[in-house]
């Protein structure tokens, strides 16, 4: 089977997600259809999570190591001695996992070696991937106040060249590429990012060769035609097919991805092959937050700036009852805060661990998400916050179940703001975010690795932000994918990733490609 396997390369990998929603498409023997050949990232920690992933698709379709477990358990972590179990495998995960840094001309040719190794001549292979997209997206570009378009100096403006390079040097059949929303409207030198990257990836050799004066090339007629996933394409009069570049933007939550997350993703498919994609199918109803919360063990936040016990943390939120002496927070908002102070008790698993031993479950997709070999929960322990943000936390929670909405500071009592002296004129609006019961998450992005303020749990008796698993499961990420490194760069990992059942979704469309195209 394994010759007859679609290889993947795949970019700027990050921990997997779009990898791992391909590699879980499988055929009626339960082989997998697509099999990651090389895939590259840069990233320290999201190099080691890719890998350990890596290590697991070694093995046959959902049946992973019994050590694997034996790892999760253990308090070490010490994926060195679970590879030492298997060597064979590791060495092929390690091969596949590459830890290195892309858009340097200087590089091209490692990259090159290694696709030539990774592919062994094969030459139909999907290319996916989604280049850094922090110089495009909105909010870092208000960041940076780049309010007359990008910094052209800015190397990551031009990562997605890496894609065309290499569609210019091997012209696979398809390609897949992902970015934020936000490439949309970014411009260098008052020109569309975003209609110059369409230009370079329909035409990627001339448009190599015009960048690079690559004359070495060997002539080509090859282009590429580039599809929306959900949408067809209007005609003109002359029956041309046009595209806005709105068109372009999934908007995940219509696809059972339980997150309000809109991104770009392309479908390229080279001009000689004339098929048609079929589009993504609709949910027939959008997921809420508490269907992939739900099944976790409750657990409390931890207490910072004071010695943290369960004792002290109680005692912190009961303080609530003796500081709102006046009539500042709206009567049906305290009422249900008092109730849960008065009603407070320690939850299930203390502040959480890289490991609970927990009888999981889910109330939607189980057979994506849970794993019975598991037998408990990983990546789910809660970050420490100072006392004033517990009683932040309370109130947001508490306020949402009974108003609808998550509260803007203009909604807070006066002695719950935070210490900003404008706090209350707007640039800080939602600086306290709590995911809606009965709705999408909003998106979850990496700026849940900061402090956790705009990713605020919804039950009000645990007074914390969301853990890594949490994230993890909005993401869609199953519970056995384990993420490695420090808390914060697993957020970040987590932030940044392709949600692996949207990319499963795109993957069952493209299998459908590849299947009716003659492979070498």
């Amino acid at each position: 089977m394994k010759d007859k396997q679609i290889p993947i390369i795949d970019l700027f990998a990050g921990p997997g997600g779009l990898g791992e929603g391909f590699t879980s498409i499988v055929d009626d023997d339960n082989n997998r259809f697509f099999k990651i050949a090389l895939s590259i990232e840069k990233d320290e920690y999201a190099h080691k999570t890719l890998t350990l992933r890596s290590f697991l698709r070694q093995f046959p379709y959902k049946k992973f190591p019994p050590e694997y477990y034996g790892f999760l358990k253990s308090e070490e972590k010490d994926v060195e001695a679970l590879f030492q179990k298997y060597p064979v495998q590791a060495e092929k995960a390690k091969n596949e996992a590459w830890k290195f840094e892309m858009g340097k001309a200087e590089n091209h040719s490692f990259i090159d070696e290694r696709i030539q190794e990774s592919l062994k001549g094969k030459k139909d292979f999907l290319l996916i991937g989604g280049p850094p997209c922090q110089a495009y997206s909105i909010v870092g570009r208000a960041r940076r106040r780049e309010t007359e378009g990008l910094n052209k100096k800015d190397p990551r403006v031009y990562l997605y060249r890496e894609y065309y390079r290499i569609l210019a040097v091997y012209q696979p059949p398809v390609f897949i590429m992902e970015n934020v929303k936000g490439i949309l409207s970014s411009k260098v030198d008052n020109v569309g990012v975003f209609k110059e990257i369409i230009s370079d990836l329909k035409n990627p050799v001339e448009s190599y060769k015009k960048l690079e004066g690559k004359a070495n090339i060997e002539k080509s007629k090859i282009r590429y035609k580039i599809y929306s996933l959900v949408k067809r394409p209007d005609k003109n009069m002359f029956g041309e097919e046009l595209f806005d570049p709105t068109d372009f933007i999934i908007r995940s939550e219509e696809f059972g991805i339980p997150q309000t997350r809109h991104r770009v993703i392309l479908l390229g498919i080279r001009t000689d092959i004339q098929i048609v994609p079929s589009l993504l199918t609709k949910a027939k109803a959008l997921i809420p937050v508490d269907d992939v919360l739900s099944g976790l063990p409750t657990i409390r936040s931890g207490l910072s700036k004071e010695t943290d016990n369960k004792q002290n943390w109680k005692r912190a939120i009961e303080e609530l009852l003796t500081i709102n002496t006046g009539n500042q927070i709206d009567a049906e908002v305290w009422n249900r805060m008092k109730k849960i102070i008065d009603n407070l008790s320690m939850p299930q698993k203390g502040k959480g661990n890289d490991y609970i031993e927990y009888a999981a479950n889910i109330n939607y997709n189980k057979s994506w998400y849970l794993d019975n070999n598991l037998d408990g929960v990983c990546n789910h322990e809660s970050r420490s916050h100072i006392k004033e943000d517990l009683h932040r936390y309370l109130f947001v929670s508490c306020f949402a179940k009974v108003k609808g909405r998550s509260p803007k500071l203009s909604d807070f009592p006066d002695f719950l703001l935070p210490n900003h002296l404008n706090a209350k004129e707007g640039k800080f609006a939602d600086r306290f975010r709590v995911q809606l019961y009965g709705q999408p998450s909003k998106t979850v992005t990496s700026h849940i690795s900061k402090d956790g303020h705009y990713f605020i749990h919804p039950d009000s008796t645990q007074c914390r932000s969301l853990t890594v698993r949490e994230a993890a499961r909005i993401q869609t990420f199953p519970d056995n994918y384990f993420f490695c490194g420090p808390r914060t760069s697993q957020f970040h990992q987590v932030g940044n990733a392709v949600p692996p059942l949207l990319a499963n979704q795109i993957a069952i469309i493209v299998k459908a490609l590849m299947q009716q195209i003659p492979i070498s």
